[in-house]
Parts: structure tokens; C-alpha cells; sequence
């Protein structure tokens, strides 16, 4: 394997309910973005098993009017540093901004880079000089699991694959090659199968990219929760 593409709300940093919305989201506000447990130090063991790493996470906050650009780069400074302190480095990030029921017209559309669709894991991909099936995708959301499958990519699945979840998956291959409890679990896993040699497991195929907003670039659009509480969409 060759690289982890890692998606980002649930699995980097914490989900927020959001009580004036009752639903479970990434953050909004910047007093909300809190890296999870030992989120830092599970990079720098993906770094230095010689693994690259990138980010490919639907932010449709955005589209919903519930954030601005500024806010989404304070996140991400927010985030780069703190896993910099700790020794560890992101190689690439991949935003999908759009959302099919937008506030904002710009980036109300149906597109090729939103989850399950693959068009950020094809970029990374290429980015990356890694073929998606010497890649593994972690995430916490069923989206994360199709793109991954879809792509051809060995998945983990963030959480405890239970019965919640499960309902959804019935009669659609969505299940995740493995499951762990957090990002750190997740790269103990890969740590043991890589270096155990684990032969590259191919499903999918390559497809066309879409349009997405990458880090530094100019591409910019022009797991079910506690109480049953709507999740991030």
C-alpha cells in the first residue's frame, strides 16, 4: 500500500450537535474544531511507515450558508499545525464544496467530487502517484465507505459497525474491509498489514475527476450518532 485517504469530520477532528439545528455536523465556528485523541501522533505513524497521506472531505457547510471559506482555512491552519508539532505532515487536501440543495447558487450542483461519487479519492490518486487500490480510505460515514469500495480502495470504517448502521448497508456493498474504534486504531491496523506485506486488494476502476477545491490550488466550484440525531449530509 502506498497511501490513506483519510476523510476528515469524525475521523481528524470531532462532530458537533448543533442544537438550534438538532443535528450532528462538523464544526461551524472555529471555537468549535477540536482535533480528536491522538489524531496528531496516528499521521506521523502513517509518515513514517512511508505511507502519503491526503484528506478528501465533502464540506458543504459552505453551500448551506452555515460557514465561510475563511472559517474552512482556519480549520485546516488549525489542524496542519497541530499535526506538525507532533512531527507528522499532510501530503495533499481535497474539499468538495458543492451540496445538490445549496443556499449558494454557485455551488449548488450534482457533481463528480462529493462522496460516494470518487472524482477527490481519482485526484489524490494521481496526486499522490498511488493507484486507488494501494490505497486505503478511513471514514465514518457510509459515503466514505461506498467511495472507498467504489474506488477499488481498502476501507475502515471509523466508529462500531453496529446495528444502526448496518440497516443501511443491507443488499449494498458498502461493508468496510475493517473497522476501528479511532484514527489511532485505524493506523495500528495498517502498521501490522503493512508490515505484513498484505497483497494490494483491487475492486474498482478509474474514473474522470471532477471539480473540487483543492489546498493551494485553484479548483474551486464556479455513522449514524447517539439519540438517532440527523448526521452530516
Amino acid at each position: 500500500m502506498k497511501a490513506v485517504l483519510l476523510d476528515r469530520d469524525g475521523v481528524i477532528n470531532a462532530l458537533v450537535y448543533h442544537e438550534d439545528a438538532g443535528v450532528i455536523d462538523g464544526p461551524f465556528t472555529t471555537s468549535q474544531f477540536k482535533l480528536l485523541p491522538r489524531v496528531p501522533e496516528a499521521i506521523r505513524l502513517l509518515n513514517e511507515l512511508g505511507l502519503k497521506v491526503a484528506i478528501v472531505s465533502n464540506q458543504p457547510g459552505i453551500a448551506k450558508g452555515n460557514l465561510k471559506l475563511d472559517t474552512l482555512k482556519i480549520f485546516e491552519s488549525t489542524m496542519l499545525n497541530n499535526i506538525r508539532d507532533a512531527g507528522g505532515r499532510i501530503d495533499q487536501i481535497y474539499y468538495c464544496l458543492h451540496h445538490p440543495e445549496a443556499r449558494v447558487p454557485e455551488l449548488r450542483r450534482s457533481c463528480r467530487c462529493r462522496k460516494p461519487k470518487i472524482g477527490m479519492l481519482e485526484r489524490a490518486s494521481q496526486d499522490l502517484n498511488a493507484r486507488l487500490d494501494q490505497c486505503y480510505m478511513i471514514g465514518d460515514g457510509i459515503p466514505d465507505m461506498q467511495a472507498g469500495l467504489e474506488a477499488g480502495c481498502r476501507t475502515i470504517f471509523i466508529g462500531r459497525w453496529k446495528c444502526e448502521i448496518c440497516q443501511f448497508t443491507e443488499g449494498r456493498d458498502v461493508r468496510p474491509d475493517l473497522v476501528a474504534k479511532d484514527l489511532w486504531d485505524a493506523c495500528q491496523i495498517i502498521q501490522s498489514e503493512v508490515s505484513s506485506s498484505l497483497p494490494t486488494i483491487s475492486r474498482g476502476t478509474r474514473r474522470s475527476v471532477g471539480g473540487f477545491l483543492r489546498t493551494g490550488d485553484t479548483c474551486r466550484p464556479g455513522g449514524a450518532a447517539s439519540r438517532n440525531l440527523p448526521r452530516k449530509t
